[in-house]
């Protein structure tokens, strides 16, 4: 039985939890991180230091950083498949992956934090349109990507589909103007139609 500690609420948990519906594997969470508390105490800490979410045990192996879970568990459940067993296809997918949490994430946080997480009397419309100005380009580039092929390393969904969907789940979810953008719309409207996003690319934010 896979275990995970985080909250849904979280985008980095969710990752975690769409890859184990793709992958059929048994899941037990517990809510962490926020209001639920835990990461703070001393068990939950000895196993990830970082006092964050997510973190999963899988029989003696204890990870954290949620990227990193999600290629764990495709490597381990589905080689050849979600886990691209051809080095060029794997580091295709691996860009995408790192590129989802070191351009895409920065960008967009801004907004999303001051649109969910700071109270409507003390918004920063300034740091709104920071982050609307450096996430906005990094669209295109997403789009224009898109246009040449159906996912993110290919023809086929991979694990580089999820860390990206999570962050245009919480992009598009945002209270703010949506530019059109053709391919980036049927990319997402597919990985929105598979079963195993049920209950992540569905759910609001919060």
């Amino acid at each position: 039985m896979l275990r995970l500690w985080g909250r849904i609420t979280s985008i980095n948990v969710r990752k975690v939890v769409w890859t184990a519906q793709e992958l059929n594997l048994p899941l037990q969470r517990t809510d962490a991180g926020g209001a639920f508390g835990l990461v703070r105490e001393p068990r939950y800490l000895a196993r990830n230091p970082n006092g964050l979410v997510p973190l999963i045990e899988d029989g003696d192996v204890v990870l954290w950083e949620s990227n990193t879970i999600v290629r764990y568990l495709c490597a381990r459940h589905s080689p050849g498949g979600l886990y691209p067993e051809a080095l060029p296809a794997r580091f295709v997918a691996e860009q995408w992956m790192d590129w989802q949490q070191t351009a895409l994430n920065p960008a967009g946080r801004g907004a999303f934090m001051q649109w969910f997480r700071t109270p409507a009397a003390e918004r920063d419309a300034a740091q709104i349109a920071r982050s609307v100005a450096a996430t906005e380009p990094l669209l295109d580039l997403l789009d224009a990507h898109l246009a040449q092929q159906p996912y993110l390393a290919g023809e086929h969904f991979t694990m580089a589909d999820i860390p990206a969907g999570c962050e245009i789940h919480r992009w598009w979810g945002l209270p703010q103007e949506r530019p059109h953008r053709p391919h980036l719309q049927r990319w997402y409207q597919a990985l929105c139609d598979r079963p195993g996003a049920r209950g992540v690319l569905d759910q609001p934010l919060a």
